[in-house]
Formats: structure tokens, C-alpha cells, sequence
């Protein structure tokens, strides 16, 4: 209970650091305070005002940059654990923050000299998405913690998958995406030798370009240090006329 409480109090800390160190002429826009006690940007000029000291914090339509990675909303249909669709009907575009697309392109890049792809289940989620999930599943495990915010919130984590390019197959891994069992865990290793070098393929590549792999999902890569990055509650429409190279 103690820790519970140390690690709530440190949460907390960090919100209000952050909030702080936005510049004075963001923190007079939109920054909203979720149920939860997170600082959220919910509109788009307090979006770019985030971005004018850093251009590496625009969030860009995977698409622009890397037209050959496959993408394939899960959220955006009913082929998910939550059996419905959590982004608008139609939703076919997803965004990372540019450092994070950089960094993305470049493992693409290695994996399609041996003839690999790349396939994208989720990216960017608007963090009103995530308190749904929280709603359904209390399990941080597999499900951000909306105290927190989550890498997707901050445009730095995508879910992912290798593929054959000419085939356009996902290789073998150890469970489908969004499998809530041991065996999506980075250590389960009761597998066959080819899901283990799959496995290992996609984590030696995504950490070689300085992502950090998640210990419960096998598919979930994120950048390090999101406290760099706002949490961000825009719309997908909103951001494709506002992405940007």
C-alpha cells in the first residue's frame, strides 16, 4: 500500500513538472486536466504551439514518410479485444511523432534489405481511447494506465509485426496482437526455434534504432523518455490536415 501510494505521488509530480515546463503561452490555451489528473492537449493550435521549439514533436502520417509499411488499424474495425470500433468508421491513416517515424523508417529500411516489411496495428491513440480501455480492462499489463498516459498517447509507440514482402504474410510470433496470456511476454519462451528468431528479429532491429520493446506485448515498441512528449486528445481527421514531412 505504502509504494502504491509513493509511486501515485510520483506520478503526480511528474504531471505537474510538465505542465509547468510548457511555455506560458501554451499553458493559457488548451491544456485540459483529465479525471485522472493528466495535462492534455485537445486542440490543434496548442498542438503547434508544442511544436514550434521542436520540430521532432510534429506528428506525421506514417504514410508520407514510409508508403510501404502496411497498416492495419485494429481499432479502427472489430478485430480487436474490445470487439468494436474505438476510431471512426473509415480511419485508415496512423501518426507518429517524426523523430518516431524517423527512427521507424530506418528499421524498415534494414528489415526490407532481406526482403521484410513491415505491418502497423496501432500507432497514435487519442488518449480519450485509452480511459475506454481502462474502463474495460484494470490490467497495466496491457492496458496504459490513463494516470499515466501511454506512449501511443504521445505519438512514440507503435504496435507492429514483421511480414514477407512478397507475399505480404505476416511471419509466425508467438500470439496474435492484443493476446493477453504469458505467451505474448518477451520471456515465454516455450516456442518453436523460427516464432523465437522472428521474435528476436523484430526486437534487435526496433531496439537497434533506439526503441524500448515492453516486456508484456512482444508487438508494442515505444521511444524512451515520454515525459518529452505531451499526451495529445486529437482527432485522426484533425491531424491528417494538419500532418506535416
Amino acid at each position: 500500500m505504502r509504494y502504491n501510494i509513493i509511486q501515485h505521488l510520483n506520478i503526480l509530480v511528474c504531471h505537474f513538472c510538465i505542465f509547468f515546463m510548457l511555455p506560458h503561452s501554451i499553458q493559457a490555451q488548451e491544456i485540459s486536466i483529465s479525471k485522472y489528473g493528466v495535462p492534455v492537449v485537445n486542440s490543434i493550435s496548442t498542438y503547434r504551439e508544442t511544436t514550434r521549439s521542436d520540430s521532432l514533436k510534429k506528428m506525421v502520417d506514417i504514410a508520407v514518410l514510409a508508403p510501404n509499411i502496411v497498416v492495419d488499424l485494429r481499432y479502427a474495425g472489430t478485430n480487436n479485444f474490445m470487439h468494436r470500433r474505438m476510431y471512426p468508421n473509415g480511419t485508415t491513416h496512423s501518426f507518429l511523432r517524426l523523430q518516431a517515424l524517423h527512427a521507424l523508417t530506418s528499421v524498415e529500411s534494414e528489415l526490407s534489405s532481406i526482403g521484410l516489411g513491415l505491418k502497423i496495428f496501432d500507432a497514435y491513440r487519442p488518449y480519450s481511447v485509452t480511459e475506454k480501455f481502462w474502463e474495460l480492462v484494470h490490467d497495466d499489463r496491457y492496458v496504459a494506465d490513463p494516470r499515466k498516459g501511454s506512449g501511443h498517447n504521445r505519438g512514440i509507440a507503435v504496435d507492429l509485426t514483421i511480414i514477407d514482402l512478397k507475399s505480404g504474410r505476416e511471419l509466425p510470433m508467438p500470439t496474435g496482437f492484443d493476446s493477453f496470456t504469458d505467451s505474448a511476454h518477451l520471456d515465454f519462451v516455450n516456442l518453436s526455434q523460427e516464432i523465437l528468431n522472428n521474435r528476436k528479429l523484430l526486437r534487435e532491429t526496433m531496439e537497434k534504432y533506439g526503441f524500448v520493446a515492453f516486456a508484456t506485448e512482444w508487438w508494442h515498441y515505444s521511444l524512451p523518455h515520454p515525459e518529452k512528449f505531451e499526451v495529445l486528445d486529437l482527432s485522426f481527421r484533425s491531424l491528417e490536415k494538419n500532418s506535416t514531412k
